[in-house]
């Protein structure tokens, strides 16, 4: 039995109205009308009786509805306790993001968030790897790329990720400063084998970084505190950059040479209906970026 219909013909036995029964479904009166028909075809019953002046319950309908009166009123009720029919965030959020984005900022973000609705908690798992957002039930996730093209997600694009040189000021002192690109040549290289380091840093570049390749790894965290031990010159995004630049442990290295690694993104699953809670996580994360310097 469709409870669509179960709920049109409560409506107009509750209002006594077709028209009436069609403004509070947000329905036409013909829809209303077809609906009642079919439930009546579908048990074998009358349940209205209907003039040209009003409308009336037989025997039938009015049985039915004082059954289903309270049933659909649970219903509805209970629809509108879930933590996503509620205008106030609320619920768990379940978050996945890579390691050094949520070691960097995102506690930063989840604790506000947390603070300003106390009806949310988040659940956040870190890792390299990608997530099935709707196989694993996930509510949102932070990735860096620059193309995400799977259709069945929504990709909200939040800031660009721009890498730079630096190096510790103590290898700087022992081997120099690069003045031109040039330079890199005679200096030893801290590479991030998942990053665009190997890209071209500029239209008609070599594909590999100039410079010997002392140190490749996986972890961005990992090149950062190579850097700043004196491995080697390194490419960085400014927001992972930007505190040892202010502590004086890391040194820019040739500013001006620069390369755009893509955009940092929330993505959640592909649903007509946003959750109250991943809005606001939303909201919290780019009120925390803007506050950070250009990445």
């Amino acid at each position: 039995m469709d409870l669509n219909l179960l709920a049109t013909f409560a409506a107009v036995a509750r209002t006594g109205s077709f028209t009436a029964a069609a403004r509070e479904r947000g329905l036409p009166k013909s829809s209303v009308s077809r609906g009642v028909a079919r439930l009546e075809a579908d048990l074998g019953l009358q349940l209205l009786v209907r003039t040209t002046r009003h409308v009336a319950l037989t025997p039938a309908g009015a049985a039915l509805h004082d059954r289903i009166a309270p049933l659909l009123g649970s219903v509805e009720a209970a629809l509108g306790d879930l933590p996503e029919q509620q205008e106030a965030p609320s619920g768990t959020l379940r978050l996945t993001a890579p390691v050094d984005v949520g070691i960097l900022f995102l506690a930063e973000a989840v604790t506000r968030l947390t603070a300003r609705h106390p009806a949310v908690t988040v659940d956040l798992h870190l890792t390299g790897r990608v997530v099935d957002l709707v196989g694993e039930h996930f509510d949102a996730a932070l990735r860096v790329s620059s193309k995400l093209s799977d259709s069945t997600l929504v990709v909200r694009r939040l800031t660009p990720i721009t890498l730079r040189h630096y190096a510790s000021p103590l290898y700087l002192a022992r081997r120099g400063t690069p003045r031109a690109e040039a330079d890199l040549a005679a200096h030893d290289r801290v590479v991030f084998r998942s990053g665009p380091e190997r890209l071209r840093l500029r239209p008609g570049r070599g594909d590999q970084p100039a410079g010997r390749q002392r140190i490749v790894c996986d972890d961005l965290l990992f090149v950062r505190d190579a850097l700043r031990a004196g491995a080697g010159i390194g490419l960085l995004p400014a927001f992972v950059a930007e505190p040892d630049l202010a502590a004086g442990t890391l040194a820019p290295v040739l500013p001006r040479l620069e390369r755009n690694a893509g955009h940092l993104h929330l993505v959640t699953p592909g649903a007509r209906h946003v959750p109250p809670k991943v809005t606001a996580f939303r909201e919290v994360l780019l009120e925390v970026l803007r506050a950070r310097p250009a990445t």
